[in-house]
């Protein structure tokens, strides 16, 4: 949220563990519709190719929700 305050683009990625908590975070912060990528909890115990799978998989959305906000402002 500070990058975008700043006028720089920027997409949160959580894992769905912390959704809640992401949600109180971005109303605390004025925010409430703010937008943000989730993923499958946990990511500690995953390997560098699970990682790299997940990553990919969110590829998409990102630059979908990166686009949006340049269409935006």
């Amino acid at each position: 949220m500070l990058f975008e305050k700043a006028g720089t683009p920027a997409v949160p990625i959580i894992t769905d563990a912390f959704e809640t908590t992401a949600k109180e975070m971005a109303s605390l912060w004025g925010v409430p519709d703010y937008r943000f990528v989730q993923m499958p909890h946990p990511l500690g115990s995953l390997t560098d190719a699970q990682l790299d799978m997940r990553a990919e998989a969110l590829v998409d959305k990102v630059a979908r929700l990166l686009m949006a906000g340049r269409e935006t402002s």
